[in-house]
């Protein structure tokens, strides 16, 4: 048995929520190792639809441990209000089903008000962040100031944390223009929340190893997409975390000879949110209509997302970034009725062609796609559940991407419904 790792392969929104759902059915333990509540999946379970933007997506399962590991930055009023939502909706989320390490960083309220501030600050330079705080949380753990899960177990310890804290945050908040903060209002805050969070702490690295050694198989759910990548991706215009499938032993604790299996996660056609390259973009009425049918929308945010033809370039060189050994492609079903179908194969780089995206910021926005064309299907593939009720193009599509990225579909998704699944191969017995 092998334990998975499920990673968007584009910029996120690739529909990770439906295949982690699906997959988390056969799961025990449902881990989140990355990011923050700024990243939504959404999932549709026997008609009822469930928006989650922090809490792994096995919560919503009777029997699932769900687990938030080290490598997460938590709203712990985010969590809260989640929780709720869930409870609204005849879900139970307690210590019994959701454990969350006890070294994971907290967003605070300053950190949501210096994003904000930053982002209106850059103007056009905006990098086009959701505004929760993500970026400048991250920063503070990596500047060794940030407090985490722990310290609101020693309350007596805190205002020194604090202190720390607000050195460097007032000096920011003083050159934006913003009010500085009081000590003694963060610590109220953060002693206000500590009792409704601390029940959930736990050592996660300890717990997952233990429950590995038991034969427990492990679901590592991945929140965005590898081009948003801090390393690895379209920078500036990325998120502040890992989100290739290496950081799941980094953001669990758990030892990369735990990963056995890599799904990432790709449309049919390429989506992105916010600012930054996109080669295969259409201002047209072709991403107007993959806009419309695949109903693009933020589940965070709310933005339209901007839209395109599949980019095998880019795929292809996050098989690579993050050793993807199979592949879920979603939303096959938005691409019915056209004529024809493009799909990029290359770029050209001031005036030659070269077969990756470049790391460079400036040679992406200047990179021009080169398409190959491929025929239509008239008919739907909408609600397919096996490969005798695909069309016969719609087989050549999906077997021609196949060569092009470098990896084999595993798994496809014809519609937004968990039984509208066609399986090749179950990522938990390869």
């Amino acid at each position: 048995m092998a334990n998975v790792v499920v990673v968007g392969s584009q910029w996120g929104d690739e529909g990770k929520g439906k295949i982690v759902d699906w997959l988390s059915e056969q799961a025990d333990i449902v881990v989140r190792f990355q990011g923050g509540h700024n990243a939504g999946h959404t999932l549709v379970i026997n008609g009822t639809t469930y928006k989650l933007s922090l809490l792994p997506s096995g919560v919503v399962r009777p029997g699932k441990l769900s687990v938030i590991g080290n490598g997460v930055v938590l709203d712990p009023r985010a969590l809260l209000n989640e929780i709720a939502q869930l409870k609204k909706q005849n879900v139970t989320v307690t210590p019994d089903n959701l454990r969350i390490a006890e070294n994971t960083p907290l967003i605070l309220p300053l950190h949501q008000e210096l994003d904000v501030a930053r982002e209106r600050a850059s103007g056009k330079g905006a990098i086009g962040t959701t505004g929760r705080g993500i970026g400048p949380a991250y920063e503070d753990k990596v500047g060794r100031r940030a407090i985490r899960l722990m310290d609101l177990a020693d309350l007596q310890m805190l205002n020194g944390k604090i202190e720390r804290l607000l050195a460097h945050h007032n000096a920011l908040r003083r050159g934006l223009g913003m009010d500085e903060i009081r000590p003694r209002t963060l610590y109220d805050e953060l002693a206000a929340v500590a009792p409704q969070v601390l029940p959930y702490m736990d050592s996660v690295w300890a717990l997952l190893d233990e429950r590995r050694r038991e034969g427990k198989r492990i679901l590592f759910e991945g929140a965005q997409g590898a081009l948003l990548d801090i390393d690895h991706g379209t920078y500036p215009f990325v998120t502040s975390s890992n989100t290739v499938a290496a950081q799941a032993a980094t953001g669990s604790g758990l030892g990369p000879g735990a990963i056995g299996y890599v799904l990432g996660i790709c449309k049919a056609y390429t989506t992105r949110v916010g600012a930054g390259p996109f080669p295969t973009e259409q201002l047209n009425e072709i991403g107007k209509t993959l806009g419309e049918r695949g109903k693009e929308f933020g589940v965070v945010t709310g933005r339209p997302r901007r839209c395109g033809w599949f980019d095998a370039v880019l795929v292809r060189q996050t098989v690579r970034t993050s050793g993807i050994n199979g592949l879920a492609l979603t939303k096959l079903d938005i691409l019915d009725g056209f004529d024809e179908i493009k799909v990029c194969v290359g770029y050209r780089l001031d005036g030659r062609e070269i077969d990756y995206l470049p790391a460079s910021e400036h040679a992406q926005a200047r990179v021009e796609p080169i398409y190959e064309t491929i025929d239509g299907w008239r008919e739907k593939t909408a609600h397919a559940r096996s490969w005798a009720d695909l069309p016969a193009q719609a087989i050549k599509y999906v077997r021609r991407l196949e060569e092009l990225i470098g990896c084999s579909a595993a798994i496809l998704s014809t519609s937004p419904e968990r039984e509208d699944t066609i399986l090749m191969q179950n990522p938990f017995e390869a």
